[in-house]
Parts: structure tokens; C-alpha cells; sequence
């Protein structure tokens, strides 16, 4: 799934139009809106918008702020410096922090189209370790549109969270999933796992579980024991620890071993 290099051209265009729709998002809004809380601690809607900045900033070559900072919701050091960027630029207006962030983007868009397909392959550091700077860059979009449902969950508004950018940006919330079965949920080998996920981002995803370790494969050689039924928006959510599955229980379905079941959708999230 992650071993090929994403291509090139379609991760730059679906990058820029994941900023377009975080662009639109926000457009307009009165201060009092941008400083809605999301549904990331110790986040609001401009800090949201203001992490992004940040983050994309550093990938410009730019100094992270010299700051020191604090909050319980700080866990490590990439939310340490995540927050350096969010301190630095909360005394802006929201309407400056979207021309911020316009200004920020536009300047990455043309280094990606310049980007040689020798630098879009080449190992660099990322969250997920060393890995070519094509999957960096999907993970980036895979980020935004994150935030993106942060943002408009934090606004109360609908967004579109399917067809290309979504179908991209999910490629990155599978890669790990059997360590939530398997770390998280403690199925045992020989475990054979089906999610049904409906929604905007529909999939049918298998998982078997050997020798101690569970693999996304496309047919499974046995019955699923357990099959996870629910909405991609709420999977998404879920991997992304923006809410719990008890506080959903009414959207997720469980057939066969509903005790692994329990587990395993109370062990879903997986960002830091």
C-alpha cells in the first residue's frame, strides 16, 4: 500500500486543492468564529489554520519561533513545536491569518512543481520515520485534511470529505491499522477482521492476523470472525483520536466477536 512512491503530479494538485478547500473554509469568518473551539485540545479554529502555517513553513526552510510554551495538551516535542507556531502567530486577526497562510502555501505549491522527480523519491525524515519525500508530502495531505474536518466540525458546516483528496488521504489511515488489533485490541492469531465502512471514503478493508502481527489483504482465507460496520468520516475521526466509539455507539455496528469488537474500535487512534 505505502511501498510505491506516490505520483508526483497528483499529490501536488490534490495538495493544492486540499488549500483551496481549507481556504474556502474559513473565508469570511468573523474573529469571533475563528476563535471556535475544535475538537483538538487547547485548539481553535485559527490554531488549527495556524499549524498548518507552521508546518509548511518549516518545509519552506523557515526558523521555527523562539518561544517558550506550555499547555496540558502538550505531550511531546512535535506538539512543543507545533505550539511555538501557534503562540507566534495567535496575535494576528483572523483575516491576516489566512493571507498568511495563503502567502505560505502558494510558496510551497511552487516548490513542489519544481520538485525533481529524483528529490520526490529521495529519503527524508517524516512522522512515520524515514520515508521517500513523495509519501511525506501525501502525509501532509493526508494532515490537512484532517484539520480540515477540525475545522468544520468546529464551525458546525459540511464539507466534502470524499473523491480524490479523501481517497489519498485514507490510503495513510490504514497503514497501521493492524497494530490496533493487534497491540490494541489483543486479537489473537488466526483472528480474521472485516471493516465495512460506508460513507464518503467508502472501503471494504480485511484483516489477518499471524504470527502475532495483522496484515490488510485483499480476501480473506476464512469467514470473518468479527465484522466492523460504520460511516468513513466516523473511521476517520476515529483514527485520528478526534472522538470516542462510545460516543458514537449508535453508528458502529459489530458482528461475530463483539468483545474483540469492543476493543478494537475503542483502539483506533493512532495520530500524536
Amino acid at each position: 500500500m505505502t511501498d510505491t512512491v506516490p505520483d508526483r503530479a497528483e499529490i501536488t494538485a490534490l495538495l493544492s486543492d486540499q488549500w483551496d478547500a481549507l481556504t474556502r473554509l474559513v473565508d469570511g469568518l468573523d474573529e469571533n468564529r475563528w476563535r471556535t473551539a475544535s475538537p483538538l485540545p487547547g485548539w481553535t479554529v485559527f490554531d488549527v489554520l495556524a499549524h498548518v502555517i507552521g508546518t509548511e513553513s518549516i518545509l519552506l526552510g523557515e526558523p521555527t519561533p523562539d518561544l517558550a510554551v506550555a499547555g496540558g495538551h502538550i505531550r511531546n516535542d512535535i506538539g512543543a513545536l507545533n505550539e511555538k507556531w501557534i503562540d507566534s502567530l495567535r496575535p494576528l486577526a483572523g483575516s491576516q491569518l489566512l493571507e498568511r497562510f495563503l502567502d505560505v502555501t502558494g510558496r510551497r505549491l511552487k516548490t513542489l512543481e519544481q520538485t525533481t522527480d529524483e528529490a520526490w523519491a529521495e529519503l527524508v525524515p517524516t512522522p512515520v520515520g524515514m520515508a521517500p519525500y513523495g509519501r511525506f508530502m501525501r502525509i501532509r495531505l493526508f494532515d490537512c485534511w484532517m484539520h480540515e474536518h477540525d475545522i468544520a466540525d468546529a464551525l458546525g458546516v459540511a464539507v466534502d470529505e470524499g473523491g480524490s483528496r479523501g481517497a489519498a488521504a485514507f490510503t495513510e489511515l490504514l497503514t497501521v491499522l493492524g497494530k490496533a488489533a493487534v497491540k490494541g485490541a489483543g486479537a489473537p492469531d488466526g483472528s480474521r477482521i472485516t471493516f465495512e465502512l460506508a460513507g464518503p471514503v467508502p472501503q471494504t478493508l480485511h484483516l489477518a492476523v499471524d504470527g502475532g502481527r495483522a496484515s490488510l489483504v485483499e480476501t480473506l482465507d476464512a469467514p470473518a470472525g468479527l465484522v466492523v460496520t460504520m460511516d468513513s468520516g466516523l473511521f476517520a475521526r476515529l483514527r485520528g483520536g478526534r472522538t470516542t466509539a462510545d460516543a458514537h455507539a449508535g453508528e458502529i455496528t459489530l458482528t461475530g466477536d463483539t468483545d474483540l469488537g469492543d476493543r478494537l474500535v475503542r483502539s483506533l487512534a493512532f495520530t500524536i
